[in-house]
């Protein structure tokens, strides 16, 4: 039995509706399923033992290595220093204040490439800010807040933050490095340089958006959408110009025959590229634009990297759940070996159906007390003493399957004796089933056991977030000396949610376990069909008028949207009972499913990544040692003639770099440390380095 009490109640409390109604009735099943259910107190040993004495199922092969990054052999470095940059990036606003800050900071912190802010009201702009010592500069780009760097002045009036030479110190800059410049929230007015844009309408847009559209130049920078995508302006103040004349322009964003963004090239020869409306972190079009935007001002070649993905877990398979009826009843419910094909069938569909999610399969963390090993194989119902058994052992290989504990205790408050056999037995289930389970990985039922809990297990009261201090030292043990690396947590929770986007956790009470958190979704654990859905749904947020089904799934599915835009790798949890097949080919999670990817291929033209939960995990751990590497503060340096990139790390490292040539991966390859996936138009590359030995690499820029 599962709940996803401690999720609905944290995403309540983060939507800030209140679920009081339904929470009391959700409480009083789970109390009532909890009764009736094996307590962790009452574990029996030896009712697992032959399980125990299984061997672990084969893991599933890591992926292989298609491609890896050129390093080359010589650090020797030639050339003028003009020639060289660090891939650092600069971002220059008015003052802490300014509005745009936060949108630039947002986008360079998701892609995890460096940067350095400068506040030109209060710090003056020398050339030593911009160029090291040895004439090399400090910046691959240079990221203004909006084209004059504005601030308010006395009476109304509006000034810029820099002076007339310090605006020039930073062209110099820019011409002789051959440094890019991007402007946010440009307007018309030529001071204190000219974009191309002539005056036109100016005004606010409200909560209806204005649906920008890209041109041909558009679609080059921005490759990664699809070229018909319309761009929502919501929120925001727009500029609507028009192309001055005989100027050296090219026009990339446009409402009608109004300018919306801008290719220009200076009289000096500088490249720019500035948008004509505002912006701010939490709006779609920064979701959308942001890292073309960072993509173009690097020439493509950055330290960072930023990928489109989705995995997918549907908890409790083989368990019997928690179902809440319309009118308030409960009951409970087992997926039947039908519909695990029929699931299957849906997942084959979906892939075909969206060409971005060709190699989608659904994670399946499993509860094995209810495997029954004398069921044969078979994809039919005849002849078996349980159907759902199998058709699993059948599909075996369609699914990706996690260990989510044997009988699904609270483990809060499990012995270690009772973690262990948990953990244990739910893999030798797997491996009598013939299930192929990675044993690194553990998802507890609940996220409990991880400092999540309140003071009773029976308690009504709303669970609190103890912090990872108080996890359960007893199921870390067992975890840890059962060769399980990785562990589910919860974005829900402040303690599970990593400092760095795509990051996780090494657990302060046992380092050698690795928190990865989860995307929780609000189909409902206990809803089986649209009428549950709908009833659970509009119960939870009071919501008056009630949504119906279709408006709950396009709500949902636009919340796990950003995810998807936002570049987000954690997957997203969702419940057994949500895959009942309530029509031919239909079910909760695949209507979800399907209302997300369309939204998605609405936008973007690049496939959505879907890596098995244990190259998931070790992606995540690549991403917080990457956040560490930048932390030291040493930068890479790129020779624009030569397109040598030379990193000496101040630790034993490892650091994703988009925009290095690479090479097809050798069997020596295999045991290294440097990897390069493609994804749309770019290659991204992840290197490991050693303490002060100076590597070399070659990018590959983009025009």
């Amino acid at each position: 039995m599962t709940s996803n009490r401690d999720t609905s109640m944290t995403l309540r409390a983060l939507r800030d509706k209140s679920s009081a109604p339904l929470l009391v009735l959700v409480a009083l099943a789970l109390v009532a399923f909890t009764l009736a259910s094996p307590q962790p107190d009452r574990v029996d040993r030896s009712a697992f033992a032959a399980l125990l004495d299984k061997p672990d199922p084969p893991a599933p092969p890591e992926s292989r290595k298609e491609l890896v990054p050129v390093r080359a052999t010589s650090t020797v470095d030639t050339g003028k220093p003009t020639d060289r940059v660090a891939l650092r990036q600069l971002v220059v606003a008015a003052s802490a204040e300014d509005a745009e800050l936060a949108t630039w900071k947002t986008v360079l912190d998701r892609i995890g490439t460096p940067y350095d802010v400068l506040l030109a009201r209060t710090e003056q702009l020398r050339p030593d800010r911009l160029t090291r010592p040895d004439g090399a500069g400090r910046y691959n780009a240079v990221l203004l807040t909006n084209n004059a760097l504005l601030f308010p002045a006395d009476q109304g009036t509006y000034t810029s933050g820099f002076d007339p030479a310090e605006w020039q110190v930073l062209w110099d800059y820019e011409r002789t490095h051959g440094v890019r410049q991007v402007s946010l929230d440009t307007s018309f007015d030529p001071s204190p340089e000219d974009y191309c844009l002539r005056g036109g309408r100016e005004g606010a847009t409200g909560a209806t958006p204005v649906q920008a559209t890209m041109t041909e130049a558009g679609a080059r920078v921005f490759d990664y959408l699809n070229p018909d995508a319309r761009i929502p302006l919501a929120q925001s103040y727009l500029y609507r110009a028009r192309l001055a004349p005989g100027c050296a322009a090219e026009v990339v964003l446009r409402d009608g025959e109004d300018v919306l963004g801008v290719l220009s090239t200076s009289a000096d020869g500088r490249e720019r590229l500035a948008l004509s409306f505002s912006s701010n972190e939490n709006l779609r079009q920064v979701d959308l634009l942001g890292y073309g935007l960072l993509r173009w001002a690097t020439r493509g070649v950055f330290v960072g990297e930023q990928r489109h993905w989705l995995n997918v877990d549907v908890d409790d398979w083989f368990n019997t759940t928690a179902r809440l009826h319309p009118d308030g009843t409960t009951g409970s419910f087992r997926l039947s070996g039908p519909e695990a094909a029929a699931v299957s069938r849906q997942q084959t569909d979906l892939r075909q159906k969206h060409p971005q999610a060709a190699g989608f399969t659904l994670n399946l963390p499993y509860n094995g007390s209810k495997i029954d090993q004398d069921a044969p194989a078979q994809c039919r119902a005849e002849h078996t003493s349980d159907s759902l058994t199998s058709y699993s052992k059948c599909l075996a290989d369609r699914f990706r399957w996690i260990n989510h504990t044997m009988t699904h205790p609270q483990m809060n408050y499990t012995s270690y004796e009772q973690s262990l056999v948990e953990i244990k037995a739910n893999l030798g289930a797997a491996a009598a089933a013939g299930l192929a389970v990675p044993k690194t990985v553990l998802k507890t039922p609940e996220y409990s056991g991880l400092g999540i809990y309140s003071a009773s297990p029976t308690s009504l009261v709303p669970s609190t977030d103890n912090g990872l201090g108080a996890s359960n030292k007893g199921l870390l043990k067992a975890a840890s000396e059962l060769g399980v690396k990785y562990l589910q947590g919860n974005m829900s929770f402040a303690s599970h949610r990593p400092s760095c986007v795509n990051c996780g956790i090494y657990h302060p009470l046992q380092p050698d376990l690795f928190l990865v958190p989860d995307w929780p979704t609000n189909i409902a654990f206990e809803a089986t069909t649209p009428e549950e859905q709908t009833a659970v749904y509009n119960s939870l947020y009071q919501n008056t008028p009630r949504l119906d089904y279709a408006a709950i799934v396009d709500s949902e599915s636009e919340i796990a949207l950003r995810h998807l835009m936002q570049g987000s790798a954690y997957a997203h949890t969702l419940h057994q009972g949500n895959l009942h097949q309530y029509d031919t080919g239909r079910s909760l999670a695949f209507d979800w499913l399907d209302a997300l990817i369309t939204k998605y291929r609405a936008y973007y033209r690049v496939p959505l990544e879907n890596p098995d939960w244990s190259e998931l995990a070790r992606y995540a751990q690549t991403r917080t040692a990457h956040f560490a590497t930048l932390a030291d503060g040493r930068d890479a340096v790129w020779n624009r003639v030569t397109n040598a990139i030379t990193f000496r790390p101040g630790t034993d490292s490892s650091l994703f770099v988009t925009g290095v040539a690479t090479r097809v991966a050798s069997q020596q390859d295999a045991s290294s440390g440097d990897d390069s996936r493609v994804h749309g138009s770019d290659t991204v590359s992840r290197f490991s380095f050693t303490k002060d030995s100076a590597v070399v690499l070659t990018a590959s820029p983009r025009s």
